[in-house]
C-alpha cells in the first residue's frame, strides 16, 4: 500500500473548506485510489460529502474540527480502518457508524457524547483500538465490552467512572488500558483476568490498595499508578517479571516488600512524593534502571550500595533533606541529567573532580529555590583532554551564595545553559567567552556591574537576563534593550579601548623621541612624585639650539 500511498493536501480545504472529488484523468490531482485523508484543523463544521466518494479511503483524520454529526454515508466507506474524529462536537452517533466492517481504529475523545449513541460501537466487529477520552463517560456500555473482542487498546482516561462492567473479561487481547483521571477508589479486579494486558495506567485516583491478583499479570510491562492513596504494594508483583515502567509518584508508601528485588527488568520507577525517609535496600538491586524519581521523599542520604546502579542516565534527588553531596553519584558514569536541588547541601565535596568526571552527565541541578546553599564552586571544574571531554550542557546554581565563577567554565565545550541567578557573582570570568555552545546565560539578581568585554562572542547566545543587577558597564537602560543593545555597546567599548590603546602607544614614543627617558622610567618617577628625570647628555635642547654640556 506504501507504494500507491497519496495524500489529499491541505489546500484542497482552503475553498469553503470542500474538497473535491478528485479524477484519474488529471495529473495534478488525487485519483478515487487515495487511501488517506487529512482534513485535521480546518474548522469543518460538517464531513464532506466529496469524501465519502473516495471508496479506497483507508485512514482519516477529521480531528480538531466543529464537526457535530457524522452522515449516514459514511456507511459507504468500506475499507475504512483508521477513523479519527477527536475534539468535535459529536453528541449521537448514527447508526450507518456499525456498518463500517473494516474499522480497526476509532478515536471519538474530546465529544460530548450521548452514553446511549455508543451502543453502535458494539457493532464495529474488527476494532482493535477504541479512544474515548474526555467524553463525560459516568460507565460503559455493556455491549462494547461483551461484543468487541479484538480490542487490543482502550482509551478511558479523564472521564467519571467508578468501575469497569464485569463483561470487561471478554476482552481476552487487550494489551492497553488508559484509565488515568477517573473516580476509582478500588482497583478493577477483573483486569487481572486479562493475563495479556501490558500496560495500565490508573493515575489519578483514589485507589487505596492494589489486589494480590495483580501477580496474574504476568505480561505486564508498565503499571502506572501515580497520584492516589496507596500505602503499599502486594507482595505478589514480584511475579509480573516482564514490568519495566512502575510508576508510584504522590502516594503514601513508607516501604516497599523486599519480593520486588526480583523486578530485575525495571528501568524507570517512580517515587517522587512519597515519605520514604531511606532508599528501600532492594531498589540498589535494579540495576537496569535508566530513570529514578525521588523528588521529595524526606531523604537524608543514600545508601552506599547505590553506586550499583550504574545504567542510571537521569536521577531527581531534589526537594529532600540531603546536607552533604552523596559520593556515591560519582559512580554512576552513565548519568547525563542530576537533580539536586532544594536540599540542605552547604558546599560540594573536595572530590568535585569525579563528579565532573562523569562524561555522560549533561544536566545538573544544585541549589533552586531556597535549599541549597553553595558558597563556592572548586576552581578546577574538569580537566579536560582531547580523548576525555565534559559533556555537560546544563549547570542550574540558582540561589546559593556564590560570590564567583571559576574561570574552569570556560572549558567545558559543550555547555548550553547556565543559570546563576539568585546568587552573589560581582564578576564573571573572561573564560566564560570560550563557552561557544551557550544559548542562555542567566544572571538575574546577583552583584554584577559590568560584563566581560567580548562576551558577545558567544554568537549562539540567545537569553540573557541580567535584572536587579547594578549593573554600570553596560548601564541598565541598555540592559533593558536586549542582546543586540548589549552587544552594540560591547564593541564600541572595545573600539574605544583600541583608540586609547593606539594614542597612548603614540604619545609614549613622543616622550621617548623627546629625550625624557623610557616610559618605565617615567613611569617609576611619577609614582614617586618626582619630575621626570633627565636625559644623560643633559636637559633638553630647545627647538633649534644644543642643549647645555652638549658638544658642538
Amino acid at each position: 500500500m506504501i507504494d500507491t500511498f497519496k495524500t489529499l493536501t491541505k489546500e484542497l480545504l482552503r475553498q469553503e473548506h470542500l474538497p473535491k472529488v478528485l479524477q484519474k484523468n488529471d495529473p495534478h490531482q488525487v485519483t478515487d485510489r487515495t487511501f488517506f485523508f487529512d482534513g485535521s484543523n480546518q474548522r469543518l463544521k460538517t464531513i464532506p460529502s466529496e469524501i465519502l466518494a473516495l471508496k479506497e479511503l483507508e485512514e482519516v483524520h477529521l480531528e480538531n474540527n466543529q464537526i457535530a454529526e457524522i452522515p449516514q454515508g459514511i456507511q459507504y466507506l468500506q475499507k475504512i480502518k483508521v477513523l479519527y474524529l477527536h475534539n468535535n462536537g459529536l453528541q449521537n452517533l448514527c447508526r450507518e457508524l456499525g456498518a463500517l466492517s473494516s474499522l480497526e481504529s476509532l478515536d471519538l475523545s474530546g465529544n460530548p457524547l450521548v452514553l446511549s449513541s455508543l451502543q453502535v460501537i458494539s457493532r464495529l466487529r474488527t476494532l482493535r483500538e477504541l479512544r474515548l477520552y474526555r467524553t463525560g463517560l459516568t460507565e460503559i456500555p455493556t455491549g462494547i465490552c461483551k461484543s468487541l473482542h479484538h480490542l487490543e487498546l482502550f482509551g478511558l482516561s479523564e472521564n467519571y467512572l467508578e468501575s469497569l462492567p464485569k463483561e470487561i473479561v471478554n476482552q481476552t487481547k487487550l494489551r492497553e488500558i488508559y484509565l488515568k483521571q477517573n473516580h476509582f477508589e478500588t482497583f478493577p479486579c477483573d483486569l487481572c483476568v486479562l493475563c495479556n494486558l501490558e500496560v495500565i495506567d490508573l493515575d489519578d485516583n483514589k485507589l487505596k490498595s492494589i489486589p494480590e491478583d495483580i501477580g496474574r499479570l504476568v505480561r505486564l510491562q508498565k503499571f502506572y499508578i501515580a497520584s492516589n492513596h496507596l500505602m503499599g504494594l502486594p507482595e505478589s508483583l514480584s511475579q509480573c517479571s516482564k514490568l519495566s515502567v512502575l510508576d508510584l509518584t504522590h502516594n503514601s508508601i513508607h516501604s516497599l516488600p523486599s519480593s520486588l528485588e526480583r523486578l530485575t527488568g525495571l528501568t524507570e520507577v517512580g517515587l517522587s512524593g512519597n515519605r520514604l525517609e531511606k532508599v528501600p535496600r532492594l531498589l540498589c538491586s535494579w540495576v537496569s534502571l535508566h530513570l529514578l524519581y525521588l523528588r521529595n521523599t524526606s531523604l537524608h542520604g543514600l545508601r552506599r550500595s547505590f553506586k550499583h546502579l550504574v545504567n542510571l542516565r537521569f536521577l531527581d534527588l531534589s526537594q529532600n533533606l540531603i546536607d552533604h553531596f552523596p559520593v556515591q553519584i560519582c559512580a554512576l558514569k552513565n548519568l547525563e541529567i542530576l537533580a539536586l536541588d532544594d536540599n540542605k547541601v552547604k558546599q560540594l565535596p573536595p572530590t568535585i573532580e569525579e563528579i565532573f568526571s562523569l562524561t555522560s552527565l549533561e544536566k545538573l541541578y544544585i541549589g533552586q529555590d531556597q535549599g541549597s546553599k553553595l558558597s563556592s564552586l572548586p576552581e578546577n571544574i574538569k580537566k579536560l583532554t582531547p580523548s576525555d571531554q565534559n559533556n555537560l550542557k546544563e549547570l542550574y546554581i540558582e540561589n546559593n551564595q556564590l560570590e564567583q565563577l571559576p574561570a574552569s567554565l570556560g572549558l567545558m565545550p559543550h555547555l548550553e545553559v547556565l543559570d546563576c541567578r539568585h546568587n552573589l557573582l560581582k564578576q564573571l570570568p573572561d573564560a566564560i567567552c570560550h563557552t561557544r555552545d551557550l544559548r542562555e546565560l542567566l544572571l538575574e539578581d546577583n552583584l554584577l556591574c559590568r560584563l566581560p568585554e567580548n562576551l558577545d562572542h558567544l554568537v549562539n547566545l540567545k537569553v540573557l537576563t541580567l535584572m536587579n543587577n547594578p549593573m554600570v558597564d553596560p548601564p541598565m537602560k541598555v540592559c533593558y534593550l536586549g542582546n543586540e543593545a548589549i552587544w552594540k555597546h560591547l564593541k564600541e567599548n572595545r573600539i574605544r579601548k583600541v583608540m586609547a590603546t593606539k594614542i597612548q602607544a603614540w604619545w609614549r614614543g613622543i616622550m621617548v623621541r623627546k629625550g625624557y627617558g623610557s616610559f618605565d622610567e617615567l613611569l617609576k618617577a611619577r609614582k614617586k612624585g618626582k619630575s621626570p628625570p633627565k636625559d644623560k647628555k643633559g636637559k633638553a635642547a630647545a627647538k633649534g639650539k644644543p642643549a647645555k654640556g652638549n658638544k658642538k
